[in-house]
């Protein structure tokens, strides 16, 4: 009796897991939405492609609410100035919310900087931006955002760069009644994306590519209002919502503040400047 009930939860848990996680071929669970003339989706790789004639994007084709969205990328290498990567979770219409990586090119020897932000209803400005300490154009690294009602984490190669907690009780708005696909795209942004747009694309290195592979969405699938509050249960079949996701332990603490005194270049919430002494409700708050 004990070994049949001991196969039952085993089966319970991968069935959970199942549930829950996004097909794992890009060509299964992403589409090209722009650029279809040069970007390519080829079993688990994504190739998005800049040229003179336009850039190109992939979204997936659902949406998620709450989870692990994970994605191995390879930048676009060689001289990438005001070239853009980015690789976000974003709804749609006037008050969306977004949750983002893009990689902000530059000139052949600089690093790339990883910009990163969330909207929330429509707001943004909440920007904080990284060096990377390794290479992102000679081989595909891991770039994951785990989201859930707790809070929110940027991380690459499985070491946190950001946190963004939820204060909403605190009148600070938070991402969790909206269904957000996944979206990949690789565009043209010299006006503003290096050294503020005074470097331009160098055109005579195109076509430009970027690689994306290994898509994965350990997630809850979003299917209208009510998964509000189905994604947002604890459950067994809701791994987001152990107590083990709802804050960074001592090591990924550790690893956070390393990466955030080593490679942080911007953090809105140091920019008195902008925002006329002003700041932002969060700032205010503990961030980890």
């Amino acid at each position: 009796m004990a070994l049949v009930l001991q196969a039952f939860l085993v089966a319970l848990c991968i069935t959970a897991f199942h549930r829950n996680l996004a097909d794992a071929k890009a060509s299964k669970s992403m589409y090209l939405t722009w650029g279809t003339q040069h970007a390519t989706i080829q079993g688990e790789d994504l190739n998005l492609v800049l040229d003179q004639t336009s850039g190109s994007a992939a979204m997936s084709k659902r949406g998620f609410l709450f989870g692990s969205i994970e994605m191995l990328i390879k930048l676009v290498p060689g001289n990438s100035a005001g070239i853009v990567t980015a690789y976000y979770l974003s709804s749609t219409g006037p008050k969306h919310d977004e949750i983002d990586f893009e990689f902000l090119g530059n000139v052949s020897g600089q690093p790339y900087i990883v910009h990163t932000n969330i909207y929330t209803q429509g707001n943004g400005t909440k920007e904080q931006q990284f060096y990377l300490w390794f290479d992102p154009t000679a081989d595909f690294h891991n770039y994951t955002i785990h989201w859930n009602p707790t809070e929110i984490v940027w991380y690459v190669d499985s070491l946190p760069i950001r946190v963004f907690r939820n204060y909403e009780n605190q009148g600070i708005a938070y991402p969790h009644k909206q269904g957000m696909r996944v979206y990949s795209s690789l565009w043209n942004a010299d006006n503003w994306a290096t050294r503020g747009g005074l470097e331009k694309i160098n055109w005579t290195g195109a076509p430009f590519t970027a690689g994306f592979k290994n898509f994965r969405a350990r997630a809850c699938k979003w299917d209208g209002a009510t998964s509000i509050s189905v994604c947002a249960a604890t459950s067994r079949a809701n791994w987001w919502t152990s107590p083990i996701y709802s804050r960074l332990n001592s090591s990924k603490l550790g690893q956070l503040q390393w990466v955030r005194h080593n490679h942080m270049i911007y953090d809105y919430c140091n920019d008195t400047k902008r925002f006329n002494g002003k700041m932002p409700s969060e700032c205010s708050k503990q961030q980890f």
